[in-house]
């Protein structure tokens, strides 16, 4: 029985078959570290672990990890992800040409750009439809949130606050575009209540994918330092698993849930995942929703008049 909707099912529903994303790190920033240090738990080199040099050409990048990860587990579909810092913050010319460069490459079915809720425009938007319809690839755009708690937001300096976030999903849904958002289950300062809210609020937009991250600590960071000083702490592994459990039952049943746990490599950060790999964790994850017989979205009844079902109005 299948308790939640994966990511890789996803796709195998689209494509008819297994489909990898494969990373591409751009020369681009992220204009909240133009005049600081940008989130507080930003180790200064981004999220793109496995990406190669930003000077290396979109097309050798692709060919090379396409070329791992066909070898490996025999794939023949692909999505070029633009994962690094905020792929928006280039210039619509220059993002477009980076697009045209990898829509044209064999074998990619989909482009996924990844960047700030406060960094797109409709300028951007049709950009991005202009190369879909012409190159007949699917286009998806991840937004990081990482929490609708405004107050949680500022303290680790976003940059932007839940209004910017919503702004960009009702601009970006009527382009057809499927919406991914990146959250953050266990933030300093987030508690349970902010984990219903989240899935909640994603559930009501058009978003079709979530992608969950635990928080980890990258040196060089912020927050490592506020973590080494022992100025902020992490919650258990129990506590982060009770709020991850939480969350797939308030989020409405089709969603695609993309992940649940970071993967970051050992060496570049000083917490992650409490020294637990994150396939014992994701068993952990899977037992406790067998044992408690819950399901995606088996919580997901606040929509369509709630009030009105409770007290049998209609």
């Amino acid at each position: 029985m299948e308790r939640y909707k994966t990511y890789s099912g996803h796709l195998k529903q689209i494509y008819g078959e297994k489909v990898y994303k494969l990373p591409v790190n751009l020369p681009v920033t992220c204009p909240n570290r133009m005049d600081g240090d940008g989130c507080s738990f930003c180790g200064g080199v981004g999220t793109g672990f496995e990406a190669m040099n930003c000077e290396t050409s979109v097309s050798e990048q692709l060919l090379t990890t396409k070329e791992k990860i066909a070898k490996r587990y025999k794939a023949k579909k692909f999505i070029a992800y633009f994962q690094n810092y905020t792929n928006t913050f280039l210039p619509v010319k220059q993002l477009e040409e980076y697009m045209i460069e990898a829509a044209r490459m064999e074998d990619i079915v989909g482009i996924s750009i990844s960047t700030r809720p406060d960094c797109i425009t409709r300028d951007y938007l049709d950009c991005m439809k202009n190369v879909s319809d012409t190159y007949g690839v699917k286009i998806s755009i991840e937004y990081g949130l990482q929490t609708v708690n405004y107050k949680t937001l500022e303290k680790i300096n976003r940059g932007h606050s839940l209004a910017e976030y919503l702004d960009a999903v009702l601009m970006t849904a009527p382009y057809g575009f499927e919406i991914c958002t990146h959250i953050i289950l266990n933030l300093p300062g987030d508690d349970m209540r902010d984990v219903i809210e989240t899935a909640k609020i994603l559930s009501v937009l058009p978003v079709q994918i979530v992608k969950l991250h635990s928080l980890y600590v990258p040196k060089g960071s912020r927050l490592y330092k506020e973590f080494e000083e022992g100025k902020v702490s992490m919650c258990s592994a129990e506590e982060y698993l009770e709020r991850l459990v939480t969350f797939i039952s308030y989020v409405r049943s089709d969603m695609v849930i993309e992940r649940l746990f970071s993967r970051v490599p050992k060496e570049d950060a000083s917490f992650s995942n409490w020294g637990i790999s994150w396939w014992k964790l994701r068993d952990q994850f899977d037992a406790i929703m067998e044992e408690r017989n819950l399901t995606q979205g088996c919580k997901a009844d606040y929509q369509n008049g709630a009030a009105l079902r409770r007290w049998r109005i209609c």
